[in-house]
């Protein structure tokens, strides 16, 4: 164990690492390493790419990082890796995702519970459109199993709404997204728009703004500086927040913890929190401030 006067070295690893979702995670990661005297970094691939993942997870080791977090968006690819860092006595939590459930070897993890989540998405947009309504599902990569859970879990909560659904991905540029969404729409009108991630919700939200004052239901998950304002604008009705910040905060708390004292790290429901325009304000400069 370290003493409480050692700066321990910390590295967050993730997929998507370019998302505005992951400036508020390096922001709650930030916060936690002043709090626990501790250095910290995060790094990932721009793309979801699990075997360059484990080529960076591999670096940190020979590096030399007393702990890791890493974002499990693989069941199976991360765990010669995680047994490799333990072989260093480097602890690696998860964070983000944890496609293993545990099973890599990860000491802990904080994670949303993406298939509920997904479905009280879909119960809300259900008492939105009509039964039948054409709606399409967002992602913004292929591969992503939280992506995929809760898309499957938006289907569960509208599945007494006969709905005609089709899914598209529109990649982690909104503005693009949006396009793509438009051609998709001129061949599939829809009556609602549903976004699994920040990327594709944004773009959902941009799309609908295009096609004022005819714009679909739109609905979906995160946070970013362009989801508020598309928010407060009205073109999105809610989004469902997993509260980016805590995900970069506990790994940083739980690794200095269990390096410096050997309190063992626990698993963390990162919440699924739904904002609309009924509680925005509330939360609209803790987004200004990279927290929300």
């Amino acid at each position: 164990m370290n003493s409480a006067q050692t700066k321990l070295r910390l590295r967050l690893l993730t997929i998507a690492v370019n998302e505005e979702f992951f400036t508020v995670v390096r922001k709650g990661m930030n916060d936690a390493a002043s709090a626990m005297n501790v250095a910290a970094d995060l790094a990932g691939t721009p793309g979801v790419d699990p075997g360059e993942l484990v080529r960076l997870t591999r670096e940190a080791i020979a590096d030399g990082v007393d702990g890791i977090g890493l974002n499990i968006c693989d069941a199976d690819a991360f765990t010669a890796v995680i047994a490799e860092a333990r072989t260093k006595s480097i602890p690696v939590v998860a964070f983000n995702i944890d496609a293993s459930r545990g099973r890599s070897g990860n000491l802990s993890s904080i994670a949303q519970e993406f298939h509920s989540a997904g479905e009280a998405l879909g119960r809300r947009a259900a008492a939105a459109i009509p039964k039948g309504a054409n709606v399409i599902i967002t992602v913004h990569d292929e591969g992503v199993s939280a992506l995929e859970e809760r898309l499957a879990g938006v289907q569960a909560g509208l599945q007494y709404q006969a709905i005609n659904w089709q899914r598209l991905c529109t990649g982690q540029n909104p503005e693009k997204g949006a396009e793509l969404l438009r051609d998709a729409i001129a061949r599939f009108p829809v009556q609602a728009l549903l976004g699994t991630g920040q990327a594709d919700t944004e773009a959902c939200g941009l799309a609908a703004k295009s096609l004022a004052p005819a714009q679909p239901y739109v609905a979906g998950f995160d946070l970013s500086p362009g989801i508020v304002e598309l928010m407060a604008e009205g073109y999105i009705d809610c989004t469902v927040d997993q509260q980016p910040y805590a995900q970069g905060f506990y790994p940083v708390v739980q690794l200095a913890l269990y390096l410096r004292y050997g309190l063992l790290p626990s698993s963390l429901d990162a919440g699924a929190a739904f904002i609309d325009r009924a509680n925005l304000e509330a939360i609209r400069h803790l987004s200004r401030q990279s927290i929300r």
